[in-house]
């Protein structure tokens, strides 16, 4: 039987990016917050001395335990899903911090573009540019109102950068300057300005510089060791939780931590959410924390899966197009090239996690896409992260993927390849999605969440376009030999590919197509708020993190206004149309 705790003010579910800021910014304000993450507790001394690349990158000791939770998967809708057994296509942290504490820390703004891109795209192309089949809609918010949380989390990051003339407008400039300058993105840089294009330094949430942000914290400056993608920083110089949001919150008094502690259930009696169910992994107790107001803020898959297991929220049918929670799942597609080099040697593997030129000039619809089958873009970088030996076998294509020419050709190109890469965005398709799988349970026997996804028209027209644009990159940096990248038949969820997973309980501004409003609080029970890129009505040209980021800080301002006066914080409108 479940034991009944004292009730508190607010209790978030999952304490990394998003549960930290929440916390952090409702503690200072003397509100009490109990935190619920179902990972241990991580500071900066557990990744001392421990550069190891088998036990991080390959073993994924930072990553969910699928032996106890995993997902299920199928490309369509007629299939059977089936287990995914091992981390492949992405990688979902678990611990304190979450997947803050194992990113490269690029950290980008949404373009405005992306916030309103149903109207802007009708406006400029006309409406059924792609086709009734996909869920394109606007955000309920637009860049002006959402710009001032965007340099909020910036400062509270330390995010190093420059000005980018296609960028989303900015209003103050970055905390930091950016980083380094090397060869390699010197060398990008170069061969864009030769195109024509606008190259700039990638922004960054590694420190170029020892900075303290807004509330006292101390991020220290990048030690460029490499080891940033899949491992914890030992430095405290890759802005994370652990370094900034969390310990705000502990400083207060007014937060509460409570680790290995899995949400079961968000308890909900048909008008509000009265508190959550929770076990003790290290006990097996079961515990209820009644609460006030529950925000989820754990990671795409789990926000989705937690509603959908408690009954709260209408969950999607891709037949009738009818529902919200699981509705508009997103990816991103990773069109790019490799440049092989002869007579040339790069010291690949020194670096940083941020540490790349961009150029953004067919992001978004920074050109025009009058005589292109695709909407939106994606950014076009090459990225000096660091290359482990392990991970990091690149050879050309006709190479044999065994033997004796495999490892003369590995030894050979491991510093004579660069790769030029792009992040592509994701629209939404109405058999993209997640829902609850019928036939598989989790080790507290409750049902896994089943994704269905796979590759549209939309996706292979914009990886083809920007697939060709790296090409020209590469050749422009003098590479003897650019081999471009393929897009599968079908997505497969077994190759790594990109831990930006997106939607499932997306805002908007009509509650017949969007879960949450702009503050990120549930149209249906207006005392639940969820948090993070769940929230993502489609996923645009960027990593996610820095929009994340901005709206946790937006429904933390929500949240503040509801303690006040409760109810509704935004008007629903009408209009459930698609591009």
């Amino acid at each position: 039987m479940a034991t009944t705790l004292d009730k508190v003010e607010v209790v978030t579910v999952g304490v990394g990016w998003t549960g930290g800021i929440i916390a952090a910014e409702l503690a200072k304000q003397g509100v009490k917050v109990v935190g619920l993450e179902r990972g241990k507790e991580r500071t900066t001394e557990d990744f001392q001395h421990i550069h190891d690349e088998y036990r991080y990158a390959i073993r994924y000791e930072l990553m969910q335990d699928l032996s106890r939770e995993t997902i299920t998967f199928r490309n369509h809708r007629d299939d059977r899903a089936l287990p995914m057994r091992q981390l492949g296509s992405f990688l979902l942290g678990e611990g304190l911090g979450g997947a803050g504490i194992h990113w490269n820390g690029q950290t980008w703004r949404f373009l405005p573009y992306d916030l309103e891109i149903k109207s802007m795209t009708e406006k400029k192309y006309g409406a059924n540019k792609l086709g009734s089949d996909y869920n394109i809609q606007d955000w309920g918010i637009t860049y002006e109102e959402l710009e001032p949380y965007f340099y909020k989390f910036e400062q509270t990051a330390g995010i190093s950068g420059e000005e980018n003339e296609f960028s989303a407008p900015r209003n103050n400039p970055y905390p930091n300057p950016p980083m380094k300058e090397t060869p390699i993105t010197k060398r990008f840089k170069d061969a864009a300005k030769k195109l024509k294009l606008s190259p700039f330094h990638m922004p960054s949430g590694n420190m170029s510089q020892t900075y303290e942000n807004p509330d006292g914290q101390t991020i220290a400056q990048c030690q460029y060791c490499g080891f940033c993608e899949r491992f914890g920083c030992e430095y405290g110089a890759k802005s994370s939780p652990i370094v900034t949001v969390i310990p705000t919150a502990k400083q207060t008094g007014n937060f509460e931590l409570r680790t290995h502690a899995n949400v079961t259930e968000v308890i909900y009696d048909g008008d509000k959410a009265t508190g959550v169910k929770y076990i003790d992994l290290q006990t097996g107790e079961e515990f209820i924390q009644p609460a006030d107001i529950v925000v989820l803020t754990s990671y795409v898959m789990n926000n989705s899966r937690l509603l959908l297991n408690s009954g709260i929220g209408r969950p999607y049918d891709p037949e009738s197009r009818t529902g919200v929670i699981g509705r508009n799942y997103c990816y991103q597609i990773l069109p790019g090239a490799t440049a092989f080099f002869e007579n040339e040697k790069f010291n690949t593997y020194m670096g940083a996690g941020s540490l790349g030129a961009t150029v953004d000039n067919y992001n978004g619809d920074n050109f025009d896409h009058s005589n292109v089958n695709f909407i939106h873009g994606g950014s076009i970088s090459t990225t000096q992260t660091g290359q482990r030996p392990i991970n990091n076998n690149t050879v050309p294509s006709d190479t044999p993927n065994w033997g004796q020419q495999f490892k003369s050709e590995s030894i050979k190109y491991y510093h004579r390849n660069l790769s030029i890469g792009a992040q592509g965005a994701s629209m939404p398709h109405r058999n993209n999605y997640l829902s609850l799988d019928p036939d598989y349970k989790d080790i507290f026997g409750d049902p896994l969440l089943r994704l269905t996804y796979d590759f549209t028209e939309q996706d292979r027209n914009l990886h083809n376009h920007l697939t060709e644009k790296c090409v020209e990159i590469g050749k422009e940096m003098g590479a003897d030999r650019v081999e471009p990248r393929e897009i599968s038949d079908h997505y497969s969820i077994v190759p790594y590919q990109t831990t930006h997973n997106t939607g499932g309980v997306i805002m908007g501004g009509d509650p017949e197509t969007s879960a949450v409003n702009n503050y990120l609080q549930m149209w249906d029970v207006d005392n639940v708020f969820v948090v993070g890129a769940s929230a993502f009505a489609h996923n645009g040209g960027y990593n996610p993190t820095g929009t994340v980021g901005a709206l946790a800080y937006r429904a933390a301002d929500g949240i503040s206004k509801y303690i006040k006066n409760k109810g509704q914080l935004v008007k629903a409108a009408q209009n459930s149309e698609h591009v």
